[in-house]
């Protein structure tokens, strides 16, 4: 009854939420061919727009758009995080309204923060897109989510998050996460088996502390749980399966921006979907790099009339793949990469490694909170830790020999033990910082 009456709320106080999920229903309706066909002409009516009404993309476009078809679109240059930072006003529609407009602004994880334009209209359809997330775990209008949130600026009056009145009627309560010790967790925990959610959703860095906490001290987590929604960070297999052993539910993996958000999301058979009723997703070979080989990805907006972003690089790894799925959704699959550019590490003797060659190197060391990889210079690695317990000599030592003999002879390797890792300034986790990032090396983290 509580559920119905909350979902009558919610749907009355946005009622253009509630037509976006509809939408997005039906076209979730569709065959694969007539999914596709759908996104070819949503893509040839954006690029066509953004041509017509954008400063940046009329000069940009213009001269392969001059003799009136529309080229191949992997012609179309690629939109840098640079061209957003420098050409920001150009990129907004002249049929904007500026009274509407507001400003956000990314954490820059990537090491490249920047801000864009977004209006009501884009914040409805973003949460009508989540919305049509959680319902792949089972979860319905009107039950429980709540959120352990990184980000200060989503979790005050007028973010991303409600508060109040309206937490209750949308039945979703946020908890601000972007700093916690280990008293905190546990009162987290315990927050969880008093309000009985049906949904949690959040950073995986902090999920994952709050299963730890859960599983150690042998706080049992309530049966309501169908399922965990793991969002703005990378997530681990690690993490995955201590958050499914302590909250006894599956974890969705969700992708997405700020800039652009809905760009794919999890199924129950485990399956990446992109929605390509949202986006244009393509994956482009990285040149030039060693270790585990992944696709830089460069995603458009489909629905953005407001800021059009085509062929944006979005600072995210990642591969398509063919097939489909035994779940029943339309939507191709992808798997995400565990590299953000600015998580490259490079040698003086020119290598270059992704971020996943450092993931398995302190497997079985259990006694491990958090670690995090940091390239001060070209020879010099720092691996920072939180830990019960120091790393033994002989663990060291393999290491240290590990790393010269497969990256390069000369990198050397200091370990440093801290009470706690700092997080970026969106509340993010980063395992891997390339030396492009680290403060006083050019570029901010």
């Amino acid at each position: 009854m509580i559920e119905r009456l909350r979902h009558a709320l919610h749907h009355w106080r946005y009622p253009q939420r509630y037509a976006h999920l509809d939408h997005l229903l039906k076209t979730q309706a569709l065959d694969r061919t007539q999914l596709l066909a759908k996104q070819q002409r949503d893509l040839a009516n954006i690029v066509a727009f953004a041509a017509s009404h954008t400063p940046y993309y009329a000069e940009t476009f213009g001269p392969l758009l001059g003799s009136g078809r529309l080229p191949a679109f992997n012609v179309l240059p690629i939109l840098k995080k640079d061209d957003v930072i420098c050409r920001l006003d150009d990129l907004l529609a002249h049929t904007a309204d500026r009274s509407q407009v507001k400003s956000g602004h990314t954490g820059g994880s990537t090491g490249k923060p920047l801000a864009f334009y977004y209006d009501d209209a884009k914040h409805e359809l973003m949460r009508a897109g989540m919305m049509r997330s959680y319902r792949l775990s089972g979860w319905r209008p009107g039950q429980k989510i709540l959120n352990f949130w990184g980000a200060r600026q989503d979790v005050v009056p007028g973010g991303v998050f409600g508060s109040g009145l309206f937490d209750f009627i949308a039945a979703e309560h946020t908890l601000a996460a972007f700093e916690y010790t280990e008293a905190q967790l546990v009162e987290w925990a315990r927050f969880i088996q008093s309000y009985r959610p049906v949904l949690l959703q959040g950073y995986a860095s902090v999920l994952s502390e709050v299963a730890r906490v859960a599983i150690d001290q042998r706080m049992p987590m309530p049966q309501t749980l169908l399922g965990v929604y793991s969002t703005a960070e990378v997530l681990t297999d690690s993490q995955r399966q201590l958050m499914q052993r302590a909250f006894g539910c599956k974890v969705f993996n969700q992708y997405g921006s700020r800039e652009i958000p809905n760009i794919a999301c999890e199924c129950r058979h485990g399956n990446m979907h992109v929605f390509t009723d949202m986006v244009y997703l393509e994956s482009v070979p990285l040149e030039h790099t060693t270790g585990e080989p992944d696709n830089r990805l460069l995603v458009t907006s489909l629905t953005n009339r407001l800021m059009p972003m085509i062929r944006y690089d979005i600072g995210d790894s990642g591969r398509l793949l063919d097939g489909e799925c035994a779940c029943g959704l339309p939507f191709p699959l992808m798997e995400m990469g565990m590299c953000r550019q600015n998580d490259l590490i490079r040698t003086r003797r020119g290598k270059t490694l992704y971020p996943s060659y450092f993931n398995h190197l302190l497997d079985g060391q259990t006694q491990i909170r958090q670690y995090q990889w940091v390239q001060h210079d070209l020879d010099r690695l720092a691996l920072n830790l939180v830990a019960a317990r120091p790393l033994d000599a002989g663990t060291l030592a393999s290491l240290q020999a590990r790393i010269r003999r497969e990256v390069d002879e000369q990198l050397m390797l200091e370990v440093n033990y801290l009470d706690d890792i700092p997080r970026t300034v969106s509340g993010k986790h980063r395992f891997v910082i390339g030396m492009a990032a680290v403060p006083g090396n050019g570029h901010k983290t």
